[in-house]
């Protein structure tokens, strides 16, 4: 079959394929399940299409020469007449690229830095698809976690997109037997070449480390790297990482953090390394972290974060998405805009995904939404938690009586926190 199903050039993402219907002679006959590479040149080409069919039909592995269309959002036409010639899966040396590639860690080549492959980055040549790079930006975690088909915003990263990305001339050579390979992706770069892996990932990899890999990791962090992805660790591992760091560098840890988030770690702590702790941060934090190891109260107003993103009605959507990169790096929260008068005063919020999809144009005032569930700055844990429970947001805004924003309160610091003020 000679035809030319795509365009030279043409880029695709993995995960906007993976799932797509898959048709032949107009009739859908399954999902595209995964891509099929083989790794004979410098860059892995695709060589089968694996169609997961309902239950009951086996799968088919279907020659790339079959396909006659391939869309950006995952439908692909494919030539082949009756399907039983085409059933099997996979054999061994062939690549799975969702199976084998997506979604696992990624080591440089001391071994010494970890990352995760969030996409693969496709591109058509002379009729033939390669996959050329793999994607560890914040963009391509964005779309794993569902925000992949919020239009204006991945058309605004598609010019970026291949400087967040690492060309696959750079990643080893996958094993021959790959089999259910359940290794991780290596590459021949240093670690100073790899994008900033996001907290949430980091925490998870570090867990399966032994503590001598999980030290000699977390000691290359910055300050505001390390204290984020410490608050995402489990209880039992970020004990025995707290265990293992100076007085001073804890310390600097906490202050990164939120009361709530701070009383957490400290709990778990002898007193006297808690005291030498707070004495090295702002008196006005130490005493908020100390009013809730004590559990004098329990009003929510203890468990408040200042650092939130506001802007004004008036603001419109493309110079709060220009701003929000900045902002988002010093806030606690960041999944939630606030909307706010000149005040201070609580007007509306507006859920991140909302702003994504809005025009550039819009104003907040426009597409906030002003019915708004809060928390007075006098209620207690246990209303949070109602609420929390109830709702299911994760953060609610405190007020005060003339309803004047006070701060916010994460669902973590309520709902996932061991120490007693939480429960």
């Amino acid at each position: 079959m000679s035809q030319k199903p795509i365009a030279d050039g043409a880029v695709f993402l993995l995960s906007d394929l993976i799932g797509g219907k898959v048709q032949s002679a107009g009739r859908t006959i399954g999902r595209l399940g995964d891509l099929v590479a083989v790794e004979s040149g410098r860059v892995p080409e695709i060589t089968h299409l694996l169609v997961r069919r309902r239950f009951g039909h086996k799968s088919l592995l279907v020659p790339w020469a079959n396909v006659t269309a391939l869309e950006a959002y995952g439908r692909v036409t494919i030539d082949i007449g009756a399907p039983e010639p085409f059933e099997g899966e996979p054999a061994d040396g062939q690549i799975c690229l969702a199976d084998h590639v997506l979604d696992k860690k990624v080591l440089d080549c001391d071994d010494d830095e970890v990352e995760v492959v969030y996409d693969v980055k496709l591109t058509a040549r002379n009729g033939l698809l390669y996959a050329t790079d793999v994607d560890c930006s914040r963009a391509g975690f964005l779309r794993r976690i569902g925000l992949k088909r919020v239009s204006n915003f991945i058309r605004g990263l598609a010019d970026s997109i291949s400087s967040d990305t690492i060309p696959w001339t750079y990643v080893q050579r996958l094993p021959t037997s790959i089999g259910s390979f359940k290794g991780n992706v290596k590459l021949n770069v240093l670690k100073e070449k790899l994008p900033e892996i996001h907290p949430v990932d980091l925490a998870d990899i570090l867990e399966e480390l032994d503590h001598e890999q999980r030290m000699a990791i977390f000691s290359e962090l910055d300050t505001e790297q390390a204290s984020q992805t410490l608050e995402e660790i489990e209880p039992r591992v970020q004990r025995q990482l707290v265990s293992s760091l100076s007085i001073e560098r804890t310390a600097e840890l906490v202050n990164e953090m939120t009361p709530a988030q701070a009383a957490d770690l400290l709990a778990a702590l002898p007193a006297s390394d808690v005291d030498m702790i707070l004495e090295r941060i702002a008196e006005a934090d130490a005493a908020r972290i100390r009013f809730l190891l004590e559990r004098h109260e329990d009003q929510i107003s203890a468990y408040t974060t200042p650092r939130f993103i506001a802007f004004p009605p008036d603001a419109v959507v493309r110079d709060v998405m220009r701003a929000y990169r900045d902002l988002a790096r010093e806030a606690d929260v960041v999944m939630y805009v606030y909307v706010v008068d000149r005040a201070g005063g609580l007007l509306g919020a507006i859920d991140i995904r909302e702003l994504l999809q809005a025009e550039p144009r819009d104003r907040l005032s426009d597409i906030m939404t002003s019915n708004l569930v809060v928390l007075q700055e006098t209620e207690s844990v246990a209303d949070a938690r109602k609420l929390f429970a109830r709702y299911g947001f994760r953060a609610i805004p405190v007020v005060d009586e003339g309803n004047l924003l006070k701060g916010v309160i994460p669902y973590r610091d309520v709902m996932q926190l061991a120490h007693p003020a939480a429960e």
